[in-house]
């Protein structure tokens, strides 16, 4: 999926490649941020032919949607955002891929090869800048695990060059795919092999995230600053109960996410970071590229009202397992590097000082004490002051891949449920040995790193000058 920023003057494009159900919720949160800064141009400039009838024309995706089953893709073409998005970038069949990776792999990816190929050059031949690419997927069923580990490995050919950005949702442990365990650690194998940093994300912690705020509504310490018509309420204006799931709100998160990952791309500011920078800094041994987000303030500004937090608390919140966004606590874990997004504003000297303040409750690698990346962006969050983005690369990834490989080993023992998979033309069970042989080596260059901590710290050795 390929999005145009036309945010500012010089701005680059860089394409993303989308394959789930909350891009509809991405581009909303886009449009909110790209409306108010296109409007305020223009407004600054006495209009313009970005603005007819209230309508900002210059904002579209330059996207690539593919769903194997076409409902999803409907709803967004009939969403109040379907001119964002181009009808001829999209690829869409009907079955879908039955929560199989090898149906989605396998299958529809040599048969919707070339269709793939021919749309992504079409997209990318339209950058000014091919930054990056950013391949948005789910990890339990069939075609965001199969096919779209398929575009991950197309993209490596077709464009070597250029930077791949994963972004994985896990299932959680009460997923109701039964072969989740199975797609997941086959996708995975991909995933280790050909992106160049992945940030995962479990869909357990997403919830509970919600949940947290389904609590401080019902407690009454949020009290009237919910509104009535958002992501958290009902039409009525009462709270969703908890089993609704309500995976817009979800999606939310994520596509907040997104937002504070593009914004040096999209937006001015006095240290910004390009997204290259945020592979080449954060990720030292090719295969550890997994890195842990965490986002504050979590409240976005469909869903609730509350006052901006302290500056000091915003960054001690984005270390703190309750802002993760997968189930971890990094701070009882080793960083080999982090990276700081802020935006609003925030000076360096902010940063310095909190980094300062931090550091001592932090365990970095000895040989990277230094490891932080820092970017600023001028331009805050609509409804916000300002809001910090963390990516650690950190070894509090290795428990939720112990969980994936032991829920993969109660299936495969038994060989439950392997003939779907063993039917589809060019997939062998020495795919699955292959794929839980990865997962187990991963885990080991994790157990490797994890065995180094509280050894003790020495100074680098330092150059001496002969007089």
């Amino acid at each position: 999926m390929i999005i145009q920023i036309p945010s500012f003057p010089g701005a680059v494009h860089f394409p993303v490649e989308i394959i789930p159900t909350f891009n509809w919720r991405l581009e909303t949160q886009f449009s909110y941020e790209e409306s108010f800064q296109t409007l305020a141009q223009a407004v600054r400039s006495g209009g313009g032919p970005d603005i007819y009838k209230g309508k900002i024309c210059s904002l579209k995706a330059r996207a690539l949607l593919i769903d194997m089953e076409e409902g999803v893709v409907n709803e967004i073409l009939q969403g109040p955002l379907r001119d964002v998005f181009d009808s001829k970038q999209l690829i869409t069949d009907v079955s879908g891929s039955g929560n199989n990776w090898a149906v989605g792999h396998k299958l529809y990816g040599y048969q919707y090869r070339e269709n793939i190929v021919e749309k992504l050059r079409k997209a990318a031949e339209h950058c000014d800048c091919l930054q990056c690419f950013f391949i948005i997927h789910s990890m339990g069923g069939g075609t965001g695990s199969g096919l779209g580990t398929f575009v991950l490995n197309l993209l490596e050919d077709e464009f070597p060059e250029v930077y791949r950005c994963v972004t994985s949702v896990y299932p959680s442990g009460e997923d109701d795919v039964i072969t989740s365990p199975y797609n997941t650690v086959l996708a995975m194998k991909e995933l280790n092999e050909h992106a160049d940093c992945v940030l995962p994300i479990e869909n357990e912690s997403l919830f509970d995230i919600v949940n947290k705020i389904h609590q401080m509504i019902n407690s009454g310490k949020l009290g009237s600053t919910v509104k009535q018509n958002s992501l958290v309420t009902s039409s009525a204006g009462s709270a969703k109960t908890v089993q609704e799931k309500p995976f817009d709100a979800m999606n939310n998160i994520v596509a907040n996410l997104l937002l504070n990952l593009t914004s040096s791309a999209r937006f001015e500011g006095s240290l910004n970071m390009d997204l290259n920078e945020i592979s080449m800094n954060l990720v030292p041994f090719p295969r550890l590229h997994y890195l842990v987000s965490s986002l504050t303030p979590l409240y976005t500004l469909a869903d609730v009202n509350v006052p901006s937090r302290r500056l000091d608390q915003m960054f001690s919140d984005a270390f703190s397992r309750e802002h993760q966004l997968i189930q971890a606590d990094p701070k009882h874990s080793l960083y080999l590097a982090c990276a700081l997004l802020v935006r609003g504003n925030v000076q360096v000297s902010d940063l310095r000082r909190n980094i300062e303040r931090l550091k001592p409750s932090l365990h970095f690698v000895s040989w990277n004490q230094e490891g932080w990346k820092t970017g600023l962006c001028s331009v805050p969050p609509v409804g916000h002051s300002h809001s910090l983005l963390s990516l650690a690369n950190n070894t509090c990834v290795k428990p939720t891949f112990i969980e994936l490989k032991d829920r993969f080993m109660k299936l495969y023992k038994k060989k439950a449920h392997l003939h779907h998979y063993l039917h589809i033309d060019g997939m062998e069970q020495s795919c699955f040995s292959e794929a839980i042989s990865s997962l187990s080596d991963l885990i080991e260059e994790y157990n490797e790193l994890d065995a180094t901590k509280g050894g003790p710290r020495t100074d680098p050795s330092r150059l001496k000058i002969a007089v």
